[in-house]
């Protein structure tokens, strides 16, 4: 059994060492200054072995999930990662070479998203992890994205590609058979989230989104939390919702089908919309952000979310994405 002070001093105090708004983790609380004619960003989320990941999933990926399914969160206002707060209360049976290779991996995350610890606490219990992080970002005052701005004739916009990490939980569970090649990247794409932060910020910056919803709890779900917090509905067509060849190649197989990649949860892509006159502006940014984007709709005056096919007739989708308990 390891002893709590020790492993914050020889894991977590050296990705603290160079903030001089954590005081070297040997203070009660950090002191982070606001940003001048700024907005600081909050955002919190709780992943738990055997819920969020799974019990014998590496432990650096572990911590960069963490950190990303928070980073996207943030994404979503279009602010400026600054650092982190961090709750860990690890099972009990983990060793510290188990927490050492979780550290390496929030050290990685800090180098790629120019972030930094800034304090926490942990703790050993006897049931499965459980892990919190808080992240703190920046943004011009009154500027961040929200999801309440969409407009009646806005385009509905999602980046990256769809289902991904619902067909990769299923791939890390050995529940898919298939070509090795396309179950590694479905698993990865569950396991290692990309947060599009550079895309959120640019749709921000260059005033080019209306309103944005980072896709965590499904695409169908999700969209139907920017409608409903801009007062609209939104029509989806279901043949533009950006898919992977590897998910592509499963449904050919018959061992998923599209209702469950549109609902499935854990992507964390960006959804947005934007007016159509801004459209070669917003395709500019996200490739300028290195972030491939398809427009997969429209905003009506409608309620709800709405999803069509090639037809132009309307399915209907059995589950409508992940739901909190």
């Amino acid at each position: 059994m390891w002893d709590e002070f020790d492993l914050i001093a020889t894991h977590f105090a050296p990705l603290a060492r160079d903030s001089d708004a954590a005081l070297g983790l040997r203070d009660d609380a950090a002191l982070l200054t606001p940003p001048t004619d700024g907005d600081l960003a909050l955002t919190l989320d709780t992943i738990t072995s055997g819920v969020h990941y799974l019990p014998d999933d590496p432990p650096d990926r572990i911590a960069q999930k963490l950190v990303r399914v928070n980073l996207s969160d943030l994404a979503a206002m279009g602010a400026r990662p600054l650092g982190y707060l961090l709750s860990t209360a690890f099972a009990r049976e983990l060793d510290g070479a188990w927490v050492a290779r979780f550290a390496e991996g929030l050290g990685r995350d800090q180098e790629t998203y120019g972030i930094e610890l800034l304090g926490g606490d942990t703790t050993a219990m006897p049931g499965p992890s459980c892990l919190t992080l808080i992240a703190v970002g920046a943004v011009p005052r009154a500027s961040a994205l929200r999801r309440s701005g969409a407009r009646v004739g806005d385009w509905v916009y999602v980046s990256g590609t769809i289902g991904d990490a619902a067909l990769g939980l299923r791939a890390c569970r050995g529940e898919l058979s298939g070509d090795g090649a396309d179950l590694a990247v479905l698993c990865d794409r569950y396991r290692l989230p990309q947060p599009r932060v550079a895309l959120g910020r640019a749709l921000r910056e260059q005033g080019l989104a209306t309103a944005a919803v980072d896709v965590s709890d499904g695409l169908v779900a999700d969209l139907g939390h920017l409608a409903t917090a801009s007062g609209v509905g939104i029509v989806m067509d279901a043949e533009h919702v950006p898919l992977s060849s590897a998910s592509r190649r499963v449904l050919d197989t018959g061992m998923a089908t599209l209702a469950a990649l549109f609902t499935g949860g854990d992507d964390y892509e960006l959804a947005f919309t934007a007016s159509p006159e801004h459209d070669s502006e917003v395709r500019a940014a996200a490739e300028a952000a290195g972030v491939t984007i398809a427009r997969i709709g429209a905003v009506t005056d409608g309620q709800d979310v709405e999803m069509r096919d090639r037809a132009g007739q309307r399915l209907s989708v059995d589950g409508m994405g992940w739901r909190h308990h």
